[in-house]
C-alpha cells in the first residue's frame, strides 16, 4: 500500500499524482443506466459482475439503479460485498475444500448466496455441510456451453447433478449457468451471434430434460459483456451477468457492434506522467506492468495521435513518438487498459472524476480476495 494517496476530493485533475487509477463518472454512470435500462420491461434480471471493479461503492449504486444483485467469483470476494450490505450473490465458480464450504455457509446466514457445482463431489460436500448447520444455499449447475473450462460436457450429467441437488434438503435447486467467456471477444457480430445461439441451444435441452423429472429450472444465468443482448433477447435466459460493461477496455472497444448492441463508453483510466524522454521518438511513462495488465495487450493512449504505448516492464511503459510530438518531460496522459479486471486489481482505490475535479476516492475493497 503506498504511503500516501494520489489525490484527495476536491483536487483538480491536474493535482492527481501518478500512475493512478480514474473514473470518468459522467461516462460510468451513463454505462449502468444504458445496460439497466435495456433491462427495463423485460423478464430479464441484470446481475453485474463484480470481479471486474472489485468496490462495494461501485456494487451499490449498480443495485440502487435496479441489478437483482452481483456475481463474484471467489468466496472471499463475496465476503467483502456481504460485510458492506450486498444482500444477493451468485459465487459463479466452483467452490472446493473444507474452509471455502464453511465460509461460504457463513455468508448464506448473513445474505442470500449461490454456487455453482459440476460434480457429484461438490453436491456431497454441500449437501453434508448445509444439513449440518441447517443453512440453505441456492446451488446451480454449470453448463460447458463451449469456453472449454469448467462446467459439465453432457446433459445427461446435468440430469443427475439436479436429481442429487433437489434431494438434499438445504440446497435449493435454482438453475443452469451458461457462459461462455471466450465469445464475449468475439470480433464479428456474426461470430458472437452463431456462439450464443448454440449456448441457447444447449441451454434449454438441458433445462428442459431436467424439467421432465419434475424439478424446476428457474433460472438460467450467463452472458458478459460483449454478447449481453444477444442473451437479453434469447427468450432463454433470464438474468444476464455482464461486468465490464461500467468501464469498457481497451479489447472489448475492439469488438465490431451491430445496430442491436449497446455503445458503452471508456469510463476507465490509467493517469501516467512521462518521466524520461531519451530520444524524439521516444519516451518512457511511469505505468508499466504494475499500473495496468497486459494480458490482452498493451493499453491504449487516450486522445492523442502523437504517442502509441509499445512496450511494458514492472514500473515503465515504454510510447513509440511520431516525428514531431510535443509530449515533454512530466507531461501527464491516459491511457485504456487493455482488460479492467486485473488492471483494477493493481490499485487500492479508484479516483472519481467529474468535471476535472476529483468528487470522490472508492476502496477497492475486494483486491487481492482470491480465496
Amino acid at each position: 500500500m503506498s504511503p500516501w494517496k494520489a489525490a484527495q476530493i476536491g483536487d483538480h485533475f491536474d493535482q492527481i499524482d501518478t500512475p493512478a487509477l480514474i473514473l470518468d463518472l459522467d461516462a460510468f454512470e451513463r454505462n449502468i443506466k444504458r445496460l439497466q435500462d435495456a433491462m427495463s420491461g423485460t423478464d430479464v434480471r441484470l446481475r453485474p459482475h463484480a470481479k471486474s471493479h472489485k468496490c462495494p461503492d461501485i456494487a451499490l449504486r449498480q443495485i440502487k439503479e435496479g441489478a437483482i444483485g452481483i456475481c463474484c467469483q471467489k468466496v472471499s470476494e463475496a465476503a467483502v460485498f456481504v460485510a458492506a450490505g450486498v444482500p444477493d450473490i451468485l459465487i459463479t465458480n466452483q467452490v472446493v475444500g473444507e474452509k471455502k464450504v464453511a465460509h461460504a455457509l457463513d455468508l448464506a446466514q448473513r445474505a442470500r448466496i449461490g454456487i455453482l457445482i459440476d460434480h457429484e463431489d461438490q453436491v456431497s460436500a454441500f449437501a453434508r455441510a448445509s444439513a449440518n448447520r441447517k443453512i440453505k444455499i441456492d446451488v446451480y449447475i454449470e453448463i460447458d456451453v463451449g469456453m472449454g473450462r469448467c462446467g459439465v460436457a453432457s446433459i445427461e450429467q446435468a440430469v443427475e447433478l439436479a436429481r442429487q441437488i433437489d434431494q438434499a434438503p438445504y440446497l435449493n435447486f435454482m438453475g443452469l449457468q451458461c457462459y461462455h467467456g471466450s465469445a464475449q471477444h468475439y470480433r464479428l457480430p456474426e461470430e458472437r451471434q452463431s456462439a450464443i445461439a448454440a449456448v441457447c441451444a444447449k441451454a434449454s435441452a438441458t433445462k428442459e430434460a431436467i424439467e421432465q423429472l419434475g424439478i424446476k429450472v428457474e433460472r438460467i444465468s450467463g452472458a458478459g459483456t460483449g454478447s449481453v443482448m444477444l442473451e437479453r433477447d434469447s427468450k432463454i435466459f433470464n438474468e444476464v451477468q455482464a461486468g465490464s460493461y461500467i468501464f469498457m477496455d481497451r479489447d472489448y472497444a475492439a469488438n465490431q457492434r451491430d445496430g442491436n448492441d449497446l455503445h458503452f463508453e471508456h469510463a476507465l483510466f490509467i493517469k501516467t506522467a512521462v518521466l524520461s524522454h531519451p530520444t524524439q521518438d521516444r519516451a518512457v511513462v511511469d505505468a508499466g506492468l504494475k499500473a495496468s495488465s497486459v494480458d490482452s495487450g498493451m493499453p491504449a493512449v487516450w486522445q492523442r495521435q502523437d504517442a502509441s504505448y509499445l512496450k511494458a516492464s514492472d514500473e515503465h511503459g515504454v510510447l513509440k513518438l511520431t516525428a514531431g510530438s510535443s509530449l515533454k518531460l512530466g507531461d501527464s496522459l491516459m491511457l485504456v487498459p487493455g482488460h479492467c479486471d486485473p488492471t483494477v486489481n493493481l490499485y487500492d482505490e479508484i479516483v472519481c472524476v467529474r468535471d476535472d475535479r476529483v468528487e470522490a476516492v472508492w476502496p477497492i475493497l475486494a483486491r487481492g480476495a482470491i480465496l
